[in-house]
């Protein structure tokens, strides 16, 4: 197993090196800092474990930038509660508190190391899942994937419209892996999950003493995505006043961080986001309409689940084999009677939502059939 280990602190990078010498299993790396990490890691590494707390790029900064290439593991030694459950929104799947002696560190390691082989044994599987990212097949589904993927090869924006749990970060991803950005940053912030008086110091950044709490510099997401894509989820959430800032930086190509004079050329694709009607909130004055026609040059949508039938079965077949995987459980399949409930199912909250029921169903199923009954879907049929 190959791990990188991001830590400025010259004594604990040293003492961590000395400490897991011991253990020939593991392949070392260390990094002096997360632009050096950025620099270097490739598709070799199985592991990243990196402090939070760094000069420049912090390590949630990393964890964003990386968008989830490589499994993580957290160490710091003055964590607060809001960063825990930060990196844990992010993935995250140890968070150890310093000072932790070497057995603790081998044993969060280990665990990772079990789940990966588990995801390795799944990839081997029968399950026929598309290289493109889709589980499904259909013929709604191929219409906008051909869209997509004529639209990927520029650099025209691109905004996704379609009802909740449709799979639109999906979407997003797919255009960003066969666009020529593709081995560049992609990354996702959903502005319905950010507080307002945050958005603008996410988006662009912000210098060391720009206001009370900036006890240090942050780069923010337009920095952190440059020369890749940058999706904004939930566009239609986003403050109107920080809607002009938005506009200017993608008409100048350029960004400001909030208390700083310089600006910072940037060179990103924008795909955005939303289940609401644009239209209607331009008409309300809650959306800018020249930053709509600007995020609106090449509109894409996907339609609901319950438009592509075809895919039910497909998506929440494979979902079935990869959550007994996961669960260690004999390879569970569905009845006769399930999937013609799946099928009748209206799929109010799309893909999310028959994942989630999937995963529910394989888990409280008492036999290697799920029958209609463990599905829970009959109180929600029409």
């Amino acid at each position: 197993m190959k791990i990188a280990i991001v830590e400025d602190d010259i004594n604990m990078r040293k003492s961590l090196e000395i400490a897991m010498s011991d253990y020939k299993e593991f392949e070392i790396k260390t990094f002096r800092n997360a632009k050096e990490a950025l620099k270097k890691l490739d598709d070799s590494f199985d592991l990243l474990i990196t402090d939070i707390n760094m000069p420049g790029m912090d390590g949630i900064e990393l964890v964003k930038t990386l968008n989830g290439k490589y499994e993580v593991i957290i160490m710091t030694g003055n964590a607060t509660l809001q960063r825990a459950i930060e990196s844990i929104h992010l993935g995250v799947k140890d968070f150890l508190l310093k000072p932790f002696d070497i057995d603790t560190l081998i044993d969060a390691i280990r665990r990772e190391n079990e789940v990966q082989q588990v995801k390795k044994q799944v990839v081997k599987t029968s399950i026929k899942k598309k290289s493109n990212g889709f589980l499904g097949k259909s013929k709604s589904l191929e219409t906008v994937l051909s869209i997509t993927e004529k639209a990927s090869k520029t650099d025209a924006s691109i905004l996704l419209l379609g009802e909740s749990g449709v799979g639109k970060e999906v979407f997003a991803n797919h255009i960003h892996k066969t666009s020529p950005r593709a081995k560049k940053p992609f990354i996702a912030i959903n502005m319905a999950a950010i507080p307002e008086n945050l958005i603008e110091s996410e988006l662009f950044g912000f210098e060391k003493g720009a206001f009370t709490d900036a006890s240090e510099a942050k780069t923010g997401q337009f920095e952190l995505a440059n020369g890749g894509t940058l999706f904004l989820d939930e566009i239609a959430e986003m403050p109107y006043g920080v809607q002009a800032k938005l506009l200017r930086a993608l008409q100048e190509k350029e960004i400001r961080k909030l208390g700083s004079s310089k600006s910072i050329k940037i060179d990103i694709r924008i795909v955005s986001a939303t289940n609401a009607n644009l239209t209607d909130k331009i008409n309300k004055g809650e959306f800018r309409e020249d930053l709509y026609y600007r995020l609106n040059t090449i509109p894409i949508s996907i339609p609901p689940l319950r438009d592509r039938k075809d895919e039910i079965l497909q998506i929440a077949e494979a979902m079935c084999e990869i959550n007994s995987k996961k669960y260690n459980f004999e390879t569970k399949s569905f009845s006769a009677e399930a999937k013609e409930q799946l099928l009748s199912y209206s799929w109010p909250g799309n893909i999310r939502e028959l994942i989630s029921v999937v995963e529910r169903a394989v888990i409280l199923s008492d036999s290697s059939e799920i029958t209609k009954d463990e599905l829970y879907l009959q109180t929600r049929l029409n």
